[in-house]
């Protein structure tokens, strides 16, 4: 039991030092080789616990996201909290992770532009990385204007909408620069409210 406990820490250990090689190098230059200096490990060490270094990014934004999974997944299960109040956590809870987080979304950007470079359309890997998040703001839309909570809209157009916060979050935090994304916060607070019914 604590090898696996030791190993999942170790494996932390190197995704933390590994997202410093890609913000310092990018995703494009940085190698295997760098990551395991800058751990301070043979890459023979390094691929007992990846295989690549994409293997290492990918892992890195999955903990993201299982991460961002989970808070949602919370907050759609209190029952206590009406739609308007579940939407509005949700985005706040995204916008909150990604601020935590603008160090990897900064590497990711990096990897976006490398994947535009290299002719592969950076657009399918998004989707197929934002789907369930998507589908879970469109989930709960759906279900406040079934429940009368929020009015009746596009859901499409309502959960395009809703997702723009977090693409300008992620522009402000990578691109921008910027520290906080509280006024967004504020923002889709504002704009969940006036889609709420009465």
């Amino acid at each position: 039991m604590s090898i696996v406990v030791e190993h999942e820490k170790r494996r932390k250990e190197i995704l933390e030092k590994a997202l410093d090689v890609f913000m310092d190098e990018g995703f494009e230059d940085a190698t295997f080789q760098k990551i395991a200096d800058r751990c301070a490990i043979t890459r023979t060490t390094l691929y007992i616990y990846f295989r690549n270094k994409k293997e290492i990014f990918n892992y890195s934004i999955k903990l993201l996201l299982m991460k961002l999974e989970d808070s949602i997944q919370q907050i759609r299960a209190d029952d206590s909290l009406g739609a308007v109040d579940k939407i509005t956590r949700i985005l706040s809870g995204i916008l909150q992770q990604l601020e935590e987080n603008r160090r990897l979304l900064s590497v990711i950007l990096d990897y976006l532009l490398y994947l535009s470079k290299s002719d592969s359309n950076p657009e399918t890997r998004v989707r197929r990385r934002t789907l369930r998040l998507r589908h879970i703001l469109a989930s709960m839309v759906i279900e406040g204007v079934k429940s009368g909570e929020l009015l009746p809209v596009n859901i499409k157009f309502a959960d395009d909408f809703l997702y723009s916060f977090i693409e300008a979050a992620i522009f402000r935090l990578a691109v921008l620069k910027h520290e906080t994304v509280e006024e967004l916060k504020e923002a889709a607070a504002l704009a969940v409210a006036r889609l709420a019914a009465g």
